[in-house]
């Protein structure tokens, strides 16, 4: 009877007093959320900005994806390809450098405002002029402030022209169009809440386009909209009832902010969340063997790694590299420190990305290994040191490394520190070694590519820091054909050279790829529905129900 009464009085709450009640009453009156809301526990602490023309962060892009709309998205049935959101077709000029893409008539922004082909073109303009973190997904195909009315325009009101700069692949121009930053925002909602700005040297506008408002505001046409965001507490969003596509089963999502996995664990055992979205190995066992609660799991675009800064004279060595890859016991990280959390994968594209290989060639083996060392003259072994982040399962990646590094000779000395300390060393490259990960920044296999073998510029003032820069490393024959894969419009040829650069990068190159990430999360069993996706900004909440 409570349980009825407070679903149906929750719908009148405003948000903040909606969570305040669901906090303080839930775990003191039932082990059950209301019926028309979904409760996640998530680390929620990387949120600087809901601008999708500035957020980068892993968070924000889940609250993006279910907020805003896009030209076109990522097809789950099928991650090589894309389908259309927004855009109900599009095509390419013969020369490979127009995209033409016809919008659905008659679709609405939260707002009520109609969605037009002069709203993308806004938007694509706002994301390049702000010039923020993600906007170098649009600019690298040619966009500047002063071109892109030019580049990225409303045909009519139904019809967007985007021209790129060189015929690139099809694929990867599309692939791009779903990264968040390309999110369609509300022109004539934003312009309402514009600030004016003195144009300078560093940002020639007279306006913000809405950025400060936007930090904290909502201008989409997502399934859901937001309702609210408050830093490192709460993030509120509710449907959308003028969302085109199908419509969301519940009212509400909360994202309640909980960092600790066994906070997360024992709030799902009670009842008091839905989702637990951040758990360790030991707790995601636990929950597994709850008979009330249910776990998912979906590989994720993450790949961690060992590098190699090659400015250490005995990590330049080829030999030295590759005696490295074999002095790694894959077989105990994954049965124990990753397990149901990662899975091994020792290539630089991930699973799911076109031209991914599944080839894992490296295992533990402490004689090739010091083969390899003797023949580098080096059969004594020696010293060095890697920096590692006072997180699992990195530390316990590393303390593995360090038995069977000293196996052949190696002592390696740990150097722990938090996240900015071992990032911002690593990104002066004055590292021995470090341990990190990658997330590719929109789905296709050129943004992992181009960070891992381009390098124009290896000296400590390059200004462009690819991975491949952070550890000195220049591999120009494989730069050279990772920017030719752009350029290959046959999409089996294209993933055809992706294989072979990968197969050439697992002999020669100073990264020891470890594993690929796999989202985990615990849930209630009355969940309908709830799934995790390929990538941060699949995971769509829209299609959960309860029963």
């Amino acid at each position: 009877m409570m349980i009825t009464k407070l679903s149906r009085n929750f719908r009148a709450l405003s948000a903040g007093a909606a969570l305040s009640l669901l906090m303080l009453t839930a775990p003191a009156a039932f082990a059950e959320t209301p019926k028309d809301t979904l409760v996640e526990g998530l680390a929620i602490d990387d949120i600087i900005s809901m601008d999708p023309g500035e957020a980068f962060e892993f968070s924000t892009a889940e609250m993006t994806t279910n907020t805003y709309s896009l030209l076109v998205r990522l097809d789950l049935n099928d991650t090589t390809k894309v389908k259309g959101d927004l855009a109900e077709s599009w095509s390419v000029s013969d020369d490979g450098l127009t995209y033409t893409f016809k919008l659905t008539p008659g679709l609405k922004f939260a707002s009520g405002n109609p969605v037009t082909a002069g709203d993308v073109a806004w938007s694509f303009e706002r994301a390049v002029k702000l010039d923020k973190s993600p906007a170098f997904i649009l600019t690298q195909f040619g966009l500047t402030g002063d071109n892109v009315t030019e580049k990225a325009k409303a045909a009519d009101e139904n019809t967007f022209v985007f021209t790129v700069d060189k015929a690139y692949a099809p694929s990867f121009v599309l692939n791009c169009l779903t990264a968040t930053v390309a999110s369609v925002v509300d022109k004539k909602l934003v312009m309402d809440h514009i600030k004016p700005m003195t144009p300078s040297a560093e940002y020639k506008y007279d306006n913000d386009f809405g950025n400060e408002w936007l930090k904290t505001g909502y201008a989409g046409s997502g399934a859901y909209k937001l309702r609210e965001w408050r830093a490192n507490e709460v993030v509120v969003l509710e449907r959308n009832d003028n969302y085109y596509g199908d419509k969301p089963k519940l009212n509400r999502v909360i994202y309640r902010y909980m960092k600790e996995s066994a906070a997360q664990r024992l709030a799902l055992e009670a009842g008091d969340i839905d989702i637990a979205r951040n758990l360790e190995p030991g707790d995601l066992d636990a929950v597994s063997k709850n008979a009330d609660l249910a776990v998912a799991s979906a590989p994720k675009s993450t790949i961690y790694y060992v590098s190699l800064n090659l400015k250490n004279e005995n990590l330049k060595k080829p030999e030295v590299q590759q005696a490295f890859k074999y002095l790694v016991d894959y077989d105990a990280i994954s049965s124990t420190l990753i397990k149901g959390i990662g899975e091994i994968h020792q290539t630089f594209l991930p699973k799911g990305q076109l031209g991914a290989l599944d080839e894992n060639p490296f295992k533990l083996d402490v004689a090739k290994a010091k083969e390899l060392l003797a023949k580098a003259g080096l059969a004594d072994g020696f010293s060095v040191t890697m920096d590692v982040r006072n997180t699992q399962p990195v530390t316990g990646i590393a303390e593995s490394m360090q038995q069977t590094l000293a196996q052949a000779g190696v002592k390696l000395e740990i150097i722990p520190g938090d996240g900015k300390q071992t990032l911002t060393k690593y990104r002066a490259r004055t590292h021995d070694m470090y341990i990190g990960n990658w997330g590719s920044d929109y789905f296709d296999p050129n943004s992992n590519a181009d960070t891992f073998t381009a390098n124009p510029d290896n000296s400590d003032a390059g200004t462009n820091k690819t991975l491949a820069w952070r550890n000195t490393f220049e591999t120009p024959e494989l730069d050279k054909q990772t920017k030719a894969a752009l350029l290959e419009r046959d999409g089996a040829k294209r993933a055809a050279m992706y294989q072979d650069i990968q197969k050439k990068y697992l002999e020669n190159s100073p990264f020891i790829f470890i594993f690929q990430q796999t989202e985990v999360a615990g849930y209630r069993k009355n969940l309908k529905d709830f799934k995790l996706g390929p990538s941060f900004d699949t995971n769509f909440v829209g299609p959960i129900a309860k029963e």
